[in-house]
């Protein structure tokens, strides 16, 4: 049973090929790209189920090419690989719109895992208008799950799939400390448990966005040993 159609983007044929080796025997099919430039390309004129991309590549670098194909494609899955493990990276990697950041040399078993986990995000269903889903308020923000859109005093904020999906999660329980693993599983797949730093990265850009002050936040709130809390009012 064919697993999906996923884009290889690396400038290292030999990563290229693994990959393409293992997701055949797992029964994925592939397209391969040396450059961002070409994926990009790609991206435009097929319907990929997943995409893995280096950070690290000549010509366009792959911050780049994430930022560009997530404008393109807002729903494809994004999978950043990259020999580059700092807090720093990550946060420009997740920022560019990726949904995943795996470092090399990496397990191919987790690598599957969370392709796969990607996979059942992107492919679950837009709420539609009929569904009748109320816009959340909490202070100046405002949340619409049909529209996806997040707005703080009325002006748009850009958010990423991934920020929005935590955002909505933790609005939705406004008020109630959501635990740091019940999280990861809600926003990221049931494969998620442990990675407490896609949390931490996150919060911070989410700050960033929607804080008056980061440092001080009056929205998202961290309980200590816990997780994370939405305020229930201002």
């Amino acid at each position: 049973m064919e697993a999906g159609l996923i884009l290889i983007v690396d400038d290292e044929m030999s990563i290229r090929r693994a990959l393409h080796t293992t997701l055949h025997k797992l029964g994925f099919r592939t397209v391969e790209a040396a450059r961002g430039e070409e994926a990009l390309s790609l991206v435009r004129t097929n319907s990929f189920d997943a995409v893995l991309l280096d950070i690290n590549m000549p010509g366009m670098s792959g911050i780049d090419t994430c930022r560009n194909m997530r404008r393109i494609s807002p729903r494809i899955p994004i999978l950043m690989l990259t020999v580059r493990d700092s807090e720093d990276d990550k946060v420009e990697a997740l920022d560019a719109g990726a949904d995943d950041y795996v470092t090399k040399p990496f397990q191919l078993r987790e690598l599957t895992a969370r392709i796969r986990a990607a996979m059942r995000w992107a492919k679950a269903p837009f709420l539609q208008q009929e569904d009748a889903v109320p816009v959340l308020h909490v202070g100046e923000i405002e949340l619409d799950p049909v529209r996806r859109t997040v707005k703080k005093a009325s002006r748009l904020i850009h958010l990423t799939p991934k920020e929005f999906e935590l955002t909505h999660q933790l609005m939705s329980y406004a008020g109630r400390p959501i635990p740091h693993s019940r999280l990861l599983n809600s926003v990221w797949g049931p494969e998620y448990g442990g990675e407490l730093e896609y949390l931490r990265t996150f919060m911070h850009q989410l700050r960033k966005k929607l804080e008056d002050d980061p440092s001080n936040p009056q929205y998202l709130l961290t309980d200590a040993h816990v997780g994370y809390r939405f305020v229930e009012k201002l």
